[in-house]
């Protein structure tokens, strides 16, 4: 049966020149590994292997983080509620914004003169940092001893999307790799029956920003981000076709193994040999994924312990998948969760009090023990996690026409946000950077979203000065032309 499949393909593909064949190879798993064809791959200061793009590769340095969990809340959440205590804001509370802080800014939904607006949560110091943290996260703060916040970051978009593809790529228009294409291109996977990138997605909608913010640009296509799925199939057409079984599918593989290897021996062209690994891969993929993927086996206190929803889309679903997949040696996993813009609006699912605490408490318990559980199975330290999102929130409501809305909003703020990172080559227990007493502008140890990308790159082993990539003439990188490590957060 096998060879009269092989002898039927081969039959097929003896009159259809190499290029037809790959306009009409059906889409799926196959797709992934052929991407990387289709984009053009240039030359790397990396040790790529010629056989398997995906192989496990050594950084420029022992780096103390091996992969990332980045956990993104699309939308931005008010620093001004979380971890940014401003005291003399309250004191301000309902008083005419000072024309200083709207000359010359552009702002989204603010006209007239707003109001300025005192924080909408409690705060207290926590853990033997004495870390300031509101109650809008109160599993959080047990934790605190393990996080450095980064107080002062900064950048210069101001709408969502661009804002997020400059967090992410290191440019404000598509077409630049993401950062899990970055650390995947460069230190490839520890497992290879599953992707290096991995993309988890919750809120009922993807980012603003699309699938660019985990696409693989000018790279090969091998490392962008496969986004999978906690409802049906983990990976689309993951499953095979109606009246295709295992053996049918495995002929196939070997079939197109045999024509690509007849091609690289005519052709010489080294992709050919990671396409073929890639399409193994992917027949490999068809086992692995569906059974990591899988959060049923895990002991119910592990339930308890995330608040996992079992069947539905959640965000605590996709925090204990991540730590499956990190614990398999998948690279970069990228959570992203929808919701987080705070406007207001007329809405209070959408205000920086009822609103903002609703999206809290689909995510405290979750994060808070994604930290605990790396910890005690020993993988925190050599897994560095990054909390954040997009920009910040202004410490003036929204004042739309010239009206304060019904229920309180904060707009989009550039100059003045929160990230915080934990786990490996992260220093617990500490904060970097200040803003001024009503949180509007970094005062002190100001950073950019360059200097986060450079920090991330360096925990995994990289000078991200080095790290390049030549593209159109020019050596590019994550960080485009600048970018410093923040220091003082290092463990």
């Amino acid at each position: 049966m096998k060879n009269l499949q092989q002898e039927l393909l081969f039959e097929k593909f003896r009159y259809e020149t190499r290029r037809h064949f790959l306009k009409q190879c059906t889409t799926g798993l196959g797709m992934m590994a052929m991407g990387s064809l289709l984009q053009s791959c240039g030359s790397t200061q990396q040790n790529t292997s010629v056989s398997n793009p995906l192989s496990p590769k050594m950084p420029h340095f022992a780096g103390k983080a091996k992969s990332v969990i980045y956990l993104h809340m699309a939308g931005a959440p008010s620093q001004l509620e979380l971890f940014d205590y401003k005291p003399d804001l309250m004191k301000l509370d309902g008083q005419s914004c000072p024309p200083s802080f709207l000359e010359g800014k552009k702002f989204a939904f603010i006209s007239g003169v707003p109001q300025m607006m005192g924080p909408q949560a409690q705060f207290q110091q926590v853990g033997k940092s004495g870390a300031w943290m509101s109650d809008k996260m109160p599993h959080l703060q047990s934790v605190a001893d393990d996080i450095s916040f980064i107080k002062a970051m900064y950048t210069d978009q101001f709408n969502h999307a661009p804002a997020q593809l400059l967090l992410h790529t290191g440019s404000a228009r598509l077409g630049r790799p993401s950062t899990g294409t970055w650390a995947t291109y460069g230190l490839g996977s520890e497992n290879q029956n599953l992707p290096g990138y991995m993309v988890l997605t919750s809120g009922g909608k993807n980012p603003d920003g699309g699938k660019a913010l985990w696409g693989s640009g000018f790279l090969p296509s091998v490392y962008q981000g496969v986004q999978c799925r906690n409802q049906g199939e983990p990976v689309l057409y993951i499953s095979d076709p109606t009246g295709i079984n295992r053996d049918v599918r495995k002929s196939t593989i070997d079939a197109i193994t045999e024509i690509n290897q007849e091609s690289y021996e005519e052709f010489h062209d080294p992709e050919t040999l990671a396409r073929i690994s890639q399409y193994e891969m992917a027949f490999r993929m068809q086992t692995t994924v569906p059974e990591v993927m899988d959060i049923t086996k895990e002991p119910a206190y592990i339930h308890e312990m995330y608040g996992t929803q079992l069947g539905k889309e959640s965000f605590a679903n996709n925090c204990l998948l991540a730590r499956k997949l990190v614990e398999q040696g998948v690279r970069f996993v990228q959570l992203f969760d929808w919701g987080w813009d705070s406007h207001g609006g007329g809405s209070e699912d959408s205000d920086v009090a009822n609103g903002l605490s609703k999206k809290c408490s689909t995510v405290d318990k979750a994060i808070t023990a994604l930290i605990q559980d790396l910890k005690q199975r020993g993988l925190l330290d050599e897994t560095l996690i990054v909390w954040g999102a997009e920009f910040g929130r202004t410490p003036m409501a929204e004042n739309r026409e010239g009206k304060a809305a019904a229920f309180k909003g904060r707009d989009h703020h550039t100059e003045a946000f929160t990230v915080w990172m934990a786990g490996g080559g992260i220093k617990g227990g500490y904060s970097h950077g200040e803003t001024d007493p009503v949180g509007y502008v970094g005062i002190k140890d100001r950073t950019s979203v360059f200097d986060l990308q450079a920090t991330i790159m360096h925990c995994l082993g990289f000078n991200h000065e080095e790290f390049t990539y030549p593209f159109q003439g020019r050596n590019f990188r994550l960080t485009d032309t600048s970018g410093k490590v923040i220091q003082s957060v290092l463990s």
